[in-house]
Formats: structure tokens, sequence, C-alpha cells
């Protein structure tokens, strides 16, 4: 009789059960996704303009994503890589972590540092780790790097290439090694 093995999580071990949500893609303006490769075409400072894949939503409990990008290519700046959004009545963006040219990786709401070294060819493991109504912690290459309370709510996790406010294009990241656990 074979078992299947545990869920082994990158980050705060024991007790994971790995999880396969659904995702829908999503590409406005100039973004273009094909697979995991991630692009914004143009260098305009405006407008909507994303490439990404939107995944499913999910409620109470904690919940691990797991990627590791790494930037082909960036003529421009500001580019936010992954996010996790609120669902529902308080629909809209809870954290998003981008990229400066540069590498500077940063919360985009309070610009704090999350970490640097995210320059082009480099490969970055993000997980974060939500625990709806108490706090969503940010690891980088396996050392946690930043954390914000969390409200209780419903939320869902987004990965790619997105033109921040204050930010633009060209960009190209290849996303890989994505997992999800849950607690």
């Amino acid at each position: 009789m074979l078992t299947a093995p545990a869920a082994q999580a990158q980050v705060e071990g024991g007790g994971w059960t790995s999880r396969s949500p659904g995702f829908n893609v999503q590409e406005r303006g100039c973004g273009q996704v094909n697979n995991l490769t991630f692009t914004l075409t143009c260098s305009t400072a405006s407008g909507d303009q994303r490439a990404e894949r939107r995944y499913d939503t999910y409620g109470g409990g904690t919940y691990q994503f797991e990627g590791s990008f790494r930037i082909q290519s960036m003529g421009g700046t500001r580019i936010s890589l992954k996010q996790t959004f609120q669902d529902g009545p308080s629909a809209g963006p809870f954290f998003m972590l981008a990229v400066e040219r540069g590498g500077r990786l940063y919360a985009v709401h309070g610009g704090a540092t999350v970490a640097t070294g995210a320059t082009v060819g480099a490969t970055v493991r993000v997980n974060t780790v939500h625990q709806v109504g108490s706090q969503h912690r940010t690891y980088i290459n396996g050392s946690q790097k930043h954390s914000y309370s969390s409200p209780s709510g419903s939320f869902y996790d987004k990965f790619g290439a997105y033109r921040t406010s204050s930010g633009q294009g060209p960009a190209t990241v290849v996303w890989s090694g994505i997992r999800f656990w849950r607690k």
C-alpha cells in the first residue's frame, strides 16, 4: 500500500496540506501571458498594464503561497510581482510586493523595503503565509522579511507582472515552482 507523502512547505513547517486552486489569466493593456512568462511590452506610465494569474478566493484559515521569479528583462521600474487581494465588500489590494529597477523589493503600500538583490537574471523565492484575521508574512529565499496585520474576510493570490501606479514597463518576469498549502 502506498501513502501520499506529507506536504512539505518551505517555511513554517508542520501541518500543511497541499492544495491546487484554480486560476484565471489576466491580460490588460500591453500585458501578455505565455504559461509562466509575464511580459509588459510597453513603456507607458499610465493605464492598466498587467499580465497575471488570479487564483481562487480563500476564507478563514492559514494559507501559504510559494513561487520563484526571475526577472528576464527590466526596462521599466516599480513592477508588482506578487499580490494578496481582499475580495468581497472590502475588495482591493491588501499586500503588493513590487520591484524597482536595481533589484529593491518593496511593499507597495507604505514603501517598506522587503529585500534587495532581485536583479535581472537572479532567481528569488517568495513565500507568503496568510493567517486570515491575524497576520500576513512574507519570506524571501526562506527568511521572513515583512509582516502585516490581517483583517478577517476573503482573499486571493495573484502573481505575474503588473505596472504599479508609479511604475512603467517594459518588463518580463518568469515564474516557476508555484505551490499552495493550507493549515
